[in-house]
């Protein structure tokens, strides 16, 4: 039986009042219609008619209204239309074998539908139970991906965190003891001028120096910026887009409005990191001469797009990403750090070039950008 079948059995079946109706109006239809083809077919076509009959009430109505339909339609057989009104004669040894054939035939219907019930009731139960499972299931495979997001935020907050501690402890010990042992080094270097070989190699030692202060400068902005705090994300963006210029010797466009808003810190870094990221993979990766970046608001939304003409994503490379979901550990960074903040990364990559675009929701702390002139920034690492 099909599925509107068993539904109208169920709707029945739930009713008992209903159910005993429909037999005993099913039998007596069918004892009426057997008695107006009883001129036609003969005393035979009251059988072929009540077959049916039962069989319907078999099917939809249940055990207890199907035994009362058969008991009617056996005495409505006997003693209805086969003889005249009122008449209770025995019936003859066909309208016995009549009979006998009917009541064997109700018995097999009434055995094969009770069958059937059965079955359809442990098929609901088992049915019942695997969407139970199924629930289940569900649910602890939910909460395993809740866990699984709130433990790669706080990872990622831990790393900002200690970055930004790294960057600190940089500046304020190693930075002064630096400075201080310059210091000593052009003191010395004056005191003693005029033995040559000893001034060259305290100059060299200068320069030296020199440089190592600037490379842990740019280690501890690399890190963690600290204009990125103090004066925000326009202010902290040029910065290392100079630096990156200068020593990857790739010009980078930035594209970004006076009016930039300042963003929540959390979003700052996001697109920050995003950007560095980008740039990075440009590269070593891309061979472009040149990266352009456009940072736009509008619509309570920033929106960071990051553009090459490099020779772009290999197609395998784009289907893997695509396909199996594991792209390298740079590209799994940006997208869980914008998905934590409610934003989205789209890559597009062809032979002429790659795109990143980012899109992030701007929350209400949202404020006018600083402005914050770096005479001389420390040139970033690419």
């Amino acid at each position: 039986m099909g599925t509107n079948s068993f539904s109208l059995s169920a709707r029945i079946y739930r009713n008992t009042f209903l159910r005993y109706v429909l037999a005993t109006a099913s039998v007596m239809a069918a004892l009426l219609v057997g008695m107006a083809l009883r001129g036609l077919a003969g005393d035979s076509a009251v059988f072929v008619v009540l077959l049916p009959a039962i069989a319907f009430c078999a099917w939809y109505c249940g055990r207890g209204p199907s035994i009362l339909a058969i008991a009617v339609a056996l005495v409505g057989a006997t003693y209805g239309p086969l003889n005249s009104l009122h008449s209770f004669r025995v019936p003859s040894v066909a309208q016995f074998v009549l009979l006998l054939t009917l009541s064997c035939s109700s018995a097999i219907v009434l055995a094969l539908a009770e069958t059937r019930r059965r079955q359809n009731e442990n098929l609901l139960q088992a049915q019942g139970e695997l969407e139970s499972r199924v629930q289940e299931r569900t649910a602890d495979l939910d909460a395993a991906n809740q866990n699984l997001r709130n433990l790669s935020a706080r990872l990622l907050q831990l790393q900002d965190d200690e970055r930004r501690r790294i960057a600190r402890e940089l500046h304020d010990s190693v930075g002064q003891m630096l400075a201080a042992l310059n210091m000593n080094l052009s003191t010395v270097r004056g005191d003693i001028e005029r033995l040559t070989k000893t001034a060259n190699a305290l100059a060299d030692s200068e320069n030296l120096v020199h440089e190592m202060t600037s490379e842990v400068r740019t280690i501890s902005h690399l890190l963690h910026p600290p204009l990125l705090d103090e004066a925000g994300l326009s202010s902290a963006l040029r910065w290392y887009v100079d630096g990156f210029a200068l020593r990857s010797k790739i010009r980078v466009d930035l594209d970004l409005p006076e009016d930039f808003l300042r963003l929540p810190r959390e979003s700052e870094t996001a697109i920050f990191r995003v950007v560095q990221e980008c740039l990075t993979n440009i590269h070593r990766h891309s061979g472009s001469p040149i990266a352009k970046i456009r940072l736009r608001q509008r619509d309570r939304q920033v929106m960071v797009e990051v553009a090459d003409k490099g020779k772009g994503i290999p197609l395998e490379k784009q289907q893997e990403m695509t396909s199996s979901g594991t792209p390298g550990v740079g590209i799994r960074g940006m997208r869980e750090r914008i998905r934590q903040l409610g934003g989205s990364l789209d890559i597009n990559s062809n032979g002429t070039g790659t795109v990143v675009v980012v899109r992030l929701p701007i929350g209400e702390s949202a404020s006018p950008a600083s402005t914050v002139e770096v005479n001389d920034p420390s040139p970033a690492a690419a």
